[in-house]
């Protein structure tokens, strides 16, 4: 993290066009708000307990109660609000220790039954990872105000979404926030391997890295020298350690357009992580 850069270092473009920075500050205080996405499908059981574990740490080390807040959803082949959103540590470590429950049921039911909008989702077996990200960002985090941020824990197959991944992205971008894709595999997940779904399914690393990049997150990978605990401890820095710019477009955008941005410094081989547009409202 470079932690000392002033507005004056950076050069801004919205499609490709440059543009005068008017706000900077350094973010590092104001309120958080964070959605946890946990796969609980077929391919992801075994990894549960730690996941569970090391969540329970992340929300412990991140969250300031009565200041931030955060929700745990789980997702299958339906997607499931098991806390809503709370600053209470015992109430998100409840909603954790509960994550396995429902694990033999493939329909609708369960505590409440599944977390949904309009109707669009269906019950069954399989992975709807773009239906957790489109929910989480329009139900939850578009009517939220300050920094916003999901991770999701997970393989980064889906085989049951209603929507596609484009709509999924879309939704958080509409909702300014941050995705961080954590790549959670078990190797027997599979029955022993990934061969019969070319690696990761339709590829999950690609996928999930696709998602993380459009919304100004990142996407992260558990292994054996990086476990998940390193790996929270990283999103945690990140997450204290924002710059937060400001301008207005050089000419009026026509409602709903989606706009491209480019932000760079003056000094060479830095990389700066940020959001890839946004849409015009």
């Amino acid at each position: 993290m470079v932690r000392d850069l002033a507005k004056d270092d950076f050069l801004l473009q919205e499609d490709r066009r440059p543009q005068t920075i008017r706000y900077f500050s350094q973010e590092s205080d104001l309120p958080l708000t964070m959605g946890l996405l946990v796969d609980v499908s077929g391919s992801q059981r075994r990894l549960i307990p730690e996941e569970r574990s090391a969540s329970f740490q992340f929300f412990d080390q991140v969250l300031r109660e009565d200041l931030d807040q955060a929700f745990v959803i789980h997702f299958q082949g339906w997607v499931e609000l098991l806390q809503d959103l709370t600053s209470s540590r015992d109430n998100l470590e409840r909603s954790l220790r509960a994550l396995e429950d429902d694990q033999n049921q493939y329909a609708f039911g369960g505590r409440g039954g599944p977390y949904s909008t309009g109707g669009r989702m269906g019950g069954g077996r399989g992975t709807a990872l773009y239906d957790a990200v489109l929910l989480a960002s329009e139900d939850l985090m578009k009517r939220q105000t300050g920094r916003k941020a999901l991770v999701i824990l997970t393989d980064g197959v889906d085989t049951a979404s209603m929507v596609s991944l484009e709509e999924g992205v879309e939704a958080a971008q509409r909702a300014d926030t941050l995705v961080y894709s954590v790549l959670f595999e078990d190797p027997a997940g599979y029955g022993g391997g990934f061969g019969r779904f070319g690696g990761f399914g339709p590829n999950g690393a690609g996928v999930l890295d696709e998602i993380s990049h459009q919304t100004g997150g990142r996407l992260l990978t558990v292994s054996k020298k990086r476990p998940l605990e390193d790996v929270y401890d990283s999103i945690e820095e990140e997450l204290r350690s924002m710059y937060s710019l400001g301008y207005t477009p050089d000419r009026e955008n026509e409602k709903s357009s989606y706009h491209k941005i480019r932000l760079t410094t003056k000094e060479k081989g830095m990389v700066v992580q940020t959001r890839d547009g946004y849409y015009a409202t």
